[in-house]
């Protein structure tokens, strides 16, 4: 019984976790299902003021192109029909389009019809099942807009950039929509440590089980947490090559001064890369960890029992002497033999025992 309940707590951790990890198929179409929940806000500001909107409906967005003031147009929750409309009305190239309606595309940036497009994932943890969730999301910079299109309506990491938008005299305010187009992404990567760090905690506590309580369900967890790393750095992995890709385009959306930026942005996700690649590690090592307790917790039973079977060894010498049929057996008719048999037999173990002590044996 205590079998299976310990069968039916590892399995949905290995299958889950392998269908993350090779869910992804480039050469399949994606199969978009229409979301139940749909929002689109925009904020348009420049140095003086700040607006926020809420709209219902694409057709509402369509005022926001050719103005001068800087738009971020924020879409939850992708239809087909609105992404296309959106996209068509705002000169964004089909293969942008396709790649926005996608799923579990490799992180990656495009500089097409003056426009700059990234697409790269928003990680978040569950606590429930201590497992990182991903979300596509896709940005595109414009002269004076930036579109963001995102999976989930309910969540993301951008509440900060939006609280500075509010704020006369901020950084974003003084900028142009490159920055804003910058503060988004380091906004992303920025949120990569924050996971990385619970699972950092995550790794810590499955060190100290695997020292002191390792069992079948302590190898499903470093299973779990090694497939999270490999999800972790599949997602991390190719945003090194977005960044500079955006550094290399010189499109001129970016300004001079901006670069130093997505400089900054760029030895972020080195060092995150690097920061993955140490969990990595930790995660091979934990699991040779785990064997080697599981080893030596196997060696010390064999040792043991090795002992156990040494001191009865002299009884069972003794007894098999003395239990022979021959005739003639010395001391057979002795009045004292049965004594002096169950006296060699407990000395003898007391002995060895002395001497394995002594020798350091156990």
């Amino acid at each position: 019984m205590r079998a299976k309940r310990k069968l039916a707590y590892t399995r949905p951790f290995e299958i889950l976790a392998t269908k993350k990890v090779l869910q992804v198929n480039p050469t399949i179409a994606a199969i978009r299902k229409e979301p139940i929940e749909t929002s689109i806000t925009v904020f348009e500001y420049n140095a003086s003021e700040a607006q926020f909107e809420h709209l219902h409906s694409v057709d509402e967005c369509y005022k926001y192109l050719g103005t001068s003031n800087v738009s971020w147009i924020n879409f939850d929750g992708l239809k087909k029909v609105d992404v296309e409309n959106i996209c068509t009305h705002f000169g964004i190239h089909p293969l942008i389009q396709e790649d926005i309606l996608s799923w579990g595309q490799r992180p990656k940036m495009d500089d097409l019809n003056q426009l700059l497009f990234c697409l790269l994932n928003m990680l978040y943890f569950n606590d429930s099942t201590a497992s990182v969730e991903s979300e596509q999301v896709s940005i595109v910079l414009g002269p004076t807009f930036v579109l963001s299109f995102q999976e989930d309506a309910t969540r993301d990491v951008f509440n900060p950039i939006r609280e500075k938008i509010k704020v006369a005299g901020s950084k974003l305010r003084l900028s142009g929509p490159d920055y804003l187009f910058y503060s988004l992404i380091d906004m992303i990567v920025d949120n990569y440590f924050i996971i990385m760090e619970k699972l950092g905690e995550k790794i810590e506590g499955l060190e100290e089980d695997i020292t002191y309580r390792p069992d079948t369900t302590t190898l499903a967890k470093i299973n779990m947490l090694r497939k999270e790393m490999i999800l972790l750095k599949r997602n991390i992995s190719p945003v090194r090559e977005l960044i500079n890709g955006i550094l290399r385009s010189e499109n001129d959306l970016i300004d001079n001064k901006t670069e130093k930026y997505f400089k900054d942005v760029y030895d972020h996700i080195v060092q995150a890369n690097e920061l993955a690649e140490n969990y990595r590690d930790m995660m091979i090592n934990l699991q040779d960890l785990y064997l080697s307790n599981v080893n030596l917790k196997m060696n010390e039973v064999m040792k043991v029992m090795a002992v156990v079977t040494c001191l009865l060894a002299p009884a069972t010498v003794i007894g098999g002497i003395f239990g022979m049929n021959f005739n003639r057996i010395p001391w057979l008719h002795n009045p004292d033999g049965f004594f002096i048999a169950v006296g060699l037999m407990l000395i003898i173990p007391v002995w060895m025992i002395w001497m394995f002590k002594r020798k350091g044996w156990f």
